[in-house]
C-alpha cells in the first residue's frame, strides 16, 4: 500500500485500528532522525521526555523541561511530513487542566507537534477532556508511568495483580471518555494489554506490552543499540547485520506491520 502524502491524523489511525493495521512509532529527537522515520514509513514520531535519559544523560525523565521538550520538538518537526508528531508533556506541566492547556498549547504552536501525550491515570480525566475541548488531541499514558519513577519504586511491570489490572482496565475505559484519542501501555502483561486493546475503540500503542496492540513504539536508541546503560529486555537491536539506519529502521517497521515485533513469547 503507497504511503499518504499528507501527514497522518488521529481519524487515519482509527482507521488502521479497524483495519486491524499495525502502527509503527519510535523516539526521535532532532531533525535528521525524524526525517530518517519519517522516509522509512514510521507512523508516529514521539518527541519523548526519554531524552532526558539518551541525549542528556540523566537517571530519569524527570529533570527534562518545557524548554527542552519545545526545542527538541521544533527540531523533530523540521524533519517529518508524513508521520504524526507526537510530544511528551514534561514532568509538571500538567498540574490541572489550565496549566495543561498552556503547555500543551505552546507544543502544537511553537513546536510543532500534532498531539501531545501524558502520563497518568483517570485523575487526569479533567486534563484530558480540557484538552480535547479544545481541539488538542492527547495520547494518554499508563502502566510503567517513568515521571512517576519515584512513587512506583523503579521500573517494574505494573499491573500484574487482578486489582491493578481491573483498575488499569477502568482507568483506560475513563480515560477514552473523557476523549484521548490514543492510549500508551508500558510494561504491562501481554494479556492485559490484549485485553484493553479490545475494550477501548481508540488506537493503542504498546511498549513492553506484547503483541496485541494495536501498534508499538520503542525509544530509537534501543533499536541501534546505543542505549546507555542497560538496554530494556523487550527491545530489540534492529541495526545488528544491516547496512545502516535506515535499513534498521524499514525493518523495524515492517517487523511491526507483520505481527513479528514483539513476539509472543
Amino acid at each position: 500500500m503507497p504511503l499518504p502524502s499528507k501527514p497522518l491524523t488521529v481519524t487515519d489511525l482509527q482507521k488502521m485500528k479497524s483495519r486491524a493495521e499495525r502502527i509503527a512509532c519510535l523516539t526521535a529527537y532532532d531533525a535528521g532522525f525524524a526525517r530518517v522515520l519519517d522516509e522509512a514509513g514510521i507512523d508516529i514520531v514521539l518527541v519523548g521526555d526519554s531524552l532526558g535519559m539518551v541525549v542528556q544523560g540523566h537517571d530519569t525523565t524527570i529533570p527534562v523541561t518545557m524548554a527542552d521538550m519545545l526545542y527538541h520538538t521544533r527540531c523533530a518537526a523540521r524533519g517529518v511530513s508524513r508521520a504524526m508528531l507526537m510530544a511528551d508533556m514534561p514532568f509538571l506541566s500538567y498540574t490541572d487542566p489550565e496549566v495543561a492547556l498552556s503547555s500543551a498549547g505552546k507544543l502544537l504552536q511553537e513546536g510543532g507537534a500534532s498531539i501531545v501525550k501524558l502520563e497518568g491515570n483517570s485523575r487526569q480525566a479533567d486534563v484530558v477532556s480540557r484538552l480535547s475541548r479544545e481541539g488538542i488531541p492527547v495520547c494518554a499514558h499508563l502502566g510503567l508511568m517513568p515521571q512517576f519513577v519515584h512513587k512506583l519504586g523503579g521500573y517494574r511491570m505494573q499491573g500484574k495483580d487482578q486489582a491493578s489490572a481491573d483498575a488499569m482496565r477502568k482507568d483506560a475505559a475513563l480515560l477514552a471518555e473523557a476523549g484521548a484519542d490514543l492510549l500508551l501501555l508500558e510494561c504491562v502483561p501481554a494479556s492485559l494489554a490484549e485485553t484493553i486493546t479490545r475494550e477501548v475503540t481508540l488506537p493503542v500503542i504498546g511498549i513492553g506490552a506484547g503483541p496485541g496492540c494495536d501498534g508499538q513504539i520503542l525509544v530509537l536508541h534501543d533499536i541501534l543499540g546505543i542505549t546507555p546503560g542497560r538496554t530494556p529486555g523487550f527491545a530489540k537491536n534492529f541495526l545488528a547485520g544491516r547496512r545502516g539506519i535506515p535499513e534498521a529502521v524499514q525493518a523495524y517497521v515492517q517487523a511491526v506491520r507483520d505481527g513479528s515485533f514483539p513476539s509472543a513469547s
